[in-house]
């Protein structure tokens, strides 16, 4: 039985602050008013009996107490939102053939939660479901051997088909743990590493090389990973560094405690994951398919991923459809 006062609107306020230290950024993301912002903490606080956050600190900074509540907080509200999602899945039971290709960067949390949502509703179909990279997926869907697609945006139409943006995924520095300090350039703080890369194969790989050429920035070319786990197992053992997405990093869970995350400096840049459909499809379903992963994302992705780096803010976002 939840304590008497503690809210689900409470809750919410209370993680909206915890992600943003600013009540004007917690009222725009909740839809309060500011004062209706700071009346919900301090009725779910005054609930509790402690203190969430420091009030004499802009931005607002979490106490103890505030972050070991916030972690089950945002376990919560993550439940509910899922089940909001599993509620609210379309109708699918019309078709009789339904192919899906996913980028693998959702293999970890997201596809297999999707596949489950998806077959529930999937109940006269023959339906099939992959991951791969993102450029194997977009020839796919250049060939039509897939019905629908999600994967990163290669920035210029594909012909007969349809793009639904789904998330802005900015792309960050990776390093190991206790290499970077504050006062100085995240860069030349990492000359003596060699820089992880992603293979030639990858669409990433341009991405990253690409931003690099344009702020004429030049690294020793040693490595070349086509595993993003085992890249990130390498930064972890000191081997180097790399660049990558929020997406990638929360991937590599197991890893978080041997590296860390910081924001490019000087230029920053991101990728589209788009779902990708036939131009031909006269149905709502890959509408509402881009609206069922961005709920997933939302949950899934961007809420732990902001909750660990607040720093992102709203770099890391669902792309509103």
């Amino acid at each position: 039985m939840l304590t008497k006062g503690v809210t689900l609107r409470g809750l919410e306020v209370f993680e909206a602050l915890a992600r943003t230290g600013s009540v004007a950024q917690a009222a725009e993301a909740t839809g309060l008013s500011q004062p209706a912002v700071s009346q919900q903490l301090r009725n779910l606080e005054t609930a509790l009996g402690v203190d969430l956050v420091d009030h004499g600190k802009r931005p607002m900074r979490l106490t103890p107490a505030g972050r070991s509540y916030l972690s089950r907080t945002e376990a919560a509200l993550g439940e509910l939102r899922l089940a909001q999602s599993e509620l609210t899945v379309m109708d699918l039971s019309h078709l009789t053939t339904l192919s899906i290709g996913l980028i693998d960067d959702f293999d970890n949390d997201l596809t297999p939660r999707l596949a489950t949502m998806l077959a529930n509703s999937l109940t006269q179909c023959r339906f099939k479901l992959i991951t791969a990279p993102s450029r194997e997926i977009s020839a796919a869907m250049r060939a039509q051997d897939l019905h629908i697609a999600v994967a990163a945006s290669p920035g210029e139409p594909l012909e007969g088909v349809t793009e639904y943006p789904l998330v802005r995924d900015p792309f960050m520095v990776v390093a190991p743990r206790g290499m970077i300090s504050d006062d100085m350039s995240v860069f030349d703080q990492l000359r003596d590493l060699p820089l992880l890369r992603y293979t030639d194969e990858q669409l990433i790989c341009h991405q990253i090389e690409g931003y690099l050429s344009r702020q004429n920035l030049h690294f020793e070319h040693r490595f070349e990973i086509g595993s993003h786990l085992a890249l990130m197992a390498m930064a972890g053992r000191r081997l180097g560094w790399a660049v990558t997405t929020p997406l990638g990093f929360m991937r590599a869970g197991r890893f978080h405690d041997q590296i860390e995350a910081f924001p490019l400096p000087d230029a920053p840049f991101a990728r589209t994951i788009s779902l990708f459909a036939g131009a031909d499809w006269a149905d709502t379903v890959p509408r509402d398919v881009a609206q069922m992963m961005r709920r997933l994302v939302q949950s899934q992705m961007i809420d732990p991923a902001v909750a660990q780096m607040p720093w992102l803010g709203d770099q890391f976002k669902v792309i509103a459809g």
